[in-house]
């Protein structure tokens, strides 16, 4: 588990994790309305090297932006939690990218079965607890090496 108590602590994991990331990633944000998934996914992109100003995508549901090295997909699927519709999910999971969904849960069924779950939980108006889940070896050696890099802070 890994203690956020201010933005700051935010975008400290957002850049430890991102080190770690590379092409063809997918890292699912859960979260209750307010968590901070958005805020994390702004510190992901920044830290991938994202110029533009990264908003919510909740109405287009899909933004693409170019980082420094890799491109940057940033979904929401809020809108889609009583939705069966395919906006050609594995167009973007498939590209040379990293993949940051919130509300995964609404598109389960278009998921690959490796990816990072990043659980964020809030426990008072600043403080978030996360924890990090890994379905696949790749996102096991993530996850390990992420929890190891903020621990030893």
């Amino acid at each position: 588990m890994i203690s956020i108590n201010n933005l700051q602590d935010m975008e400290t994991f957002g850049h430890c994790l991102t080190r770690y990331l590379s092409a063809g990633d997918i890292i699912l944000l859960n979260g209750d309305l307010g968590a901070g998934k958005t805020t994390l996914s702004q510190f992901i992109g920044k830290a991938l090297g994202v110029k533009r100003n990264i908003n919510s995508p909740t109405f287009n549901i899909i933004k693409s932006y170019n980082g420094k090295n890799l491109k940057f997909h940033h979904m929401d699927c809020y809108r889609l939690e009583e939705s069966e519709e395919d906006l050609g999910f594995d167009e973007y999971f498939e590209d040379n990218a990293v993949t940051v969904i919130e509300w995964s849960q609404f598109i389960s069924s278009y998921l690959p079965s490796n990816n990072l779950t990043v659980n964020i939980q809030t426990t008072n108006n600043d403080d978030r607890t996360i924890t990090i889940e890994a379905s696949g070896t790749h996102y096991a050696r993530i996850k390990e090496a992420v929890e190891r890099d903020l621990s030893s802070n």
